[in-house]
């Protein structure tokens, strides 16, 4: 039974997490962290996402650290903030325990320091954007469609839900980042935050006289909570000491 620990355990994807985990047959729940002064702390986990009791008490991040020490999970789960998720990846690195980040919007800094703390401590990670099967999918469609398709024009087109902090999303630098590296330009990144779409990326590849676009729309965080689901599966069997991994590398 591996042992779980999420951090961002009430936000959106948190919540999700919660119930994907529930219906894991060789996954248990053990910790449950919210950002500091919570309202929904010694809150049962699994009431907060709307479904049966868990026996897991959510805390504060304050107190991540002691909660660690006393669950000793095999995995931390962070889907918080950047300035959050750096903190915990900390934590976690110096308790020895493997990680995978969800998180989104890190600096260049952040992203070193993150990969710094994880190369000193030894720990397996994976840090990726985006942890759906078919969003992996399309990033391999994208360098293919690169590849062949270098001089064309490429602009991306992303949306999220109004109360989304960063922008552009993650998902999309990430697309931004794989043609980069095959073309030689980057493409632009058009960003929508409205209502509650939960993420629409659309990738336009305009050349003489036609127009590819490769498109992904998520219609539930469902999709994430169940690639998260095979993420932390591969991170323990395919996952390497010491370096930070993107999710492709553990999913297929």
């Amino acid at each position: 039974m591996l042992k779980i620990a999420l951090c961002g355990a009430c936000g959106r994807m948190g919540k999700t997490i919660v119930r994907q985990l529930l219906r894991e047959p060789d996954m248990k729940l053990v910790a449950a962290i919210d950002a500091a002064g919570t309202p929904f702390e010694g809150k049962d986990a699994g009431e907060v996402a709307g479904e049966r009791e868990t026996g897991v008490r959510v805390v504060g991040a304050e107190k991540l650290e002691q909660v660690l020490r006393e669950t000793k999970p095999d995995v931390l789960v962070d889907f918080t903030t950047a300035e959050a998720a750096v903190e915990n990846v900390r934590v976690a690195c110096s308790l020895g325990i493997p990680v995978v980040v969800g998180t989104t919007g890190f600096t260049p800094k952040q992203l070193e320091e993150i990969r710094e703390r994880v190369r000193k401590s030894g720990v397996r990670a994976v840090l990726s954007p985006n942890m759906s099967v078919g969003m992996n999918a399309v990033f391999a469609l994208l360098e293919a469609a690169s590849a062949q398709l270098p001089d064309y024009d490429v602009e991306i087109v992303e949306a999220h839900h109004a109360g989304k902090r960063d922008a552009p999303s993650g998902t999309a630098i990430r697309m931004a980042d794989l043609i980069e590296q095959k073309t030689g330009r980057r493409p632009r990144i058009h960003s929508i935050r409205a209502g509650e779409i939960v993420g629409d990326h659309t990738v336009i590849f305009a050349g003489p006289g036609e127009r590819v676009e490769i498109i992904h729309r998520a219609q539930g965080r469902e999709a994430f909570a169940a690639g998260l689901i095979r993420v932390i599966r591969g991170l323990l069997t395919k996952g390497r000491p010491g370096e930070v991994l993107g999710s492709r590398e553990v999913l297929f």
